[in-house]
């Protein structure tokens, strides 16, 4: 990994710089599975390194997301230098926080140390705010510290969770300790109200990293500003902190600040289901619908979660990986209308179908698959978590119904009219002439091209596609189909990996 990195320093050329961010999120892909196949799990790697199955899960979904943004990210970053965007000096400090991210996250997944996760947690957050950053704009550094500001405030108060845990291990074992395999023995142990505020401190800050409301204000203007990064934000950022709540509140089932742990997290995910779902029909904006969308399913994980059974954990987890595809797939999908338009705005996405249409259904693919509708593999992941949810209230998993209904339909109602927006015959005479002259209607007139020097391939293409490129497609395309595949195939593999889990982490 670190060789992955002090090779980034090196190369001049974008293609090379690009090849060594996909090596790296592929070497931890295939690392992560051998570990999974040839290990003895659960097992240490070293002093603090420790490997179970939960960990090696939640790598291998970051490491595919990751890898799939790396792949769209040469297109993507390719467009934004051509369009005057991003300047080519930046491109190495990109890719070397790019791939600062997944080393960093990587640490923290397997640190067996709980303060040592919440050191390279915190890394994670410098990280992305680089690649946020990265194109200077005064948004985009306004949106950086935003979010520096909200994540690293409540991880605060995460770091206040963690010495109450300390001086609880200290009590009760004689010697503090914060070794997540030593916690797991003695936790029951410990005094339970202590327990509680500890766990409802680290919720804070694990909670603000996952994008949860309250503290998910950082969200929308991340995923709005941030170029190809906003799809690693979904795959990266926020299963890290919903796995280090997974972590903390299997300490507590055991005692007797179980259920008012659980009902921590279901308040939480009501909560952040319910404000997301009016929030998103509220969106004329695609990637702050998508950002709001997030929120709204880092809800209905952290139901899961707080129900406590183990049909709902293993849902809950399965969720962890579908939403990546799905979310990968939206946003890259946004992305490409995004360098088309030069705008998030529905209404400024006029003939989408005629300009963009493979990425117009990856759109509308996606927003179905995310919403939870057959045969896409969220339908029977939301089914089975509301199911659960039914046991402990009925009213709780009509309203969360309900929400989840108003989230549909925000998503069908942005669009049907974003979509349905066709220039008119005079507007589409006065677009190619503009283009024949080099200004791309639509977007502005901020593109100034001169069509001068073009080969006539460039001189046919519509306007703003010149800044589409094809490598931006590809991974679109491919999580779209895994995510596809994954509702009409649930390989036996991963559903033992999902039980090992469960098993491991004491849901019995």
């Amino acid at each position: 990994m670190g060789l992955f990195l002090a090779l980034g320093l090196i190369p001049k050329s974008h293609r090379l710089m690009n090849a060594l961010a996909t090596g790296n999120g592929l070497l931890h892909l295939v690392m992560s599975c051998v570990a999974l196949l040839t290990l003895d799990l659960p097992g240490r790697l070293g002093e603090t390194l420790y490997l179970d199955h939960l960990n090696l899960y939640v790598e291998l979904i970051t490491a595919l997301g990751f890898t799939a943004a790396a792949f769209y990210a040469r297109g993507y970053t390719d467009s934004l230098m051509e369009a005057g965007e991003l300047d080519p000096k930046n491109l190495k400090t990109f890719y070397l926080a790019f791939n600062l991210l997944l080393v960093t996250a990587t640490v923290a997944l397997f640190s067996d140390n709980l303060a040592l996760f919440w050191i390279f947690a915190e890394l994670t957050t410098v990280c992305a705010a680089m690649l946020v950053a990265i194109l200077s704009a005064r948004e985009n550094i306004d949106a950086a510290l935003k979010y520096v500001f909200i994540v690293s405030g409540a991880m605060l108060f995460a770091f206040l969770g963690l010495i109450f845990l300390f001086t609880l291990s200290e009590q009760a074992l004689g010697e503090g300790t914060l070794d997540w395999t030593e916690l797991a023995v003695h936790a029951s142990e410990f005094s339970p109200a202590l327990l509680l505020a500890s766990f409802t401190f680290m919720f804070i800050g694990f909670g603000a990293k996952a994008g949860v409301a309250p503290f998910h204000t950082w969200l929308p203007d991340a995923y709005a500003r941030a170029p190809s990064v906003s799809a690693i934000l979904s795959g990266l950022m926020q299963n890290l902190g919903i796995y280090g709540i997974i972590r903390i509140y299997a300490l507590l089932r055991e005692t007797g600040a179980a259920s008012q742990a659980s009902s921590i997290l279901i308040a939480a995910g009501f909560f952040s289901i319910a404000l997301a779902s009016f929030s998103m029909f509220q969106q004329r904006n695609l990637k702050r619908l998508i950002a709001f969308s997030s929120v709204e399913h880092m809800g209905l994980l952290l139901i899961g979660i707080g129900i406590g059974t183990p049909l709902a954990l293993f849902w809950a987890l399965f969720y962890m990986l579908v939403h990546v595809l799905v979310k990968e797939t939206l946003l890259f999908s946004a992305g490409i209308l995004h360098r088309q338009y030069r705008s998030n705005m529905r209404e400024d996405m006029k003939d989408v179908f005629k300009l963009q249409p493979r990425a117009a259904w990856g759109l509308i693919l996606g927003s179905i698959a995310i919403i939870g509708m057959p045969p896409f593999p969220l339908f029977p992941a939301k089914f089975f978590i509301l199911l659960e949810s039914a046991e402990i209230s009925p009213y709780l998993t009509l309203a969360v119904l309900l929400m989840l209904i108003l989230a549909a339909a925000s998503f069908a109602n942005f669009l049907l009219k974003a979509f349905s927006k066709v220039t008119a015959g005079e507007e589409n005479g006065k677009e190619e002439h503009s283009h024949t002259t080099g200004t791309p209607a639509g977007i502005g007139g901020t593109l100034k091209e001169s069509s001068a020097g073009k080969t006539g391939n460039e001189k046919s293409r519509l306007p703003g596609q010149y800044l589409v490129r094809e490598g931006m497609r590809v991974p679109t395309v491919f999580m779209l189909v895994l995510a596809l595949v994954l509702g009409f195939y649930f390989p036996d593999s991963l559903r033992d990996l999902l039980d090992a889990i469960i098993l491991e982490l004491g849901y019995v």
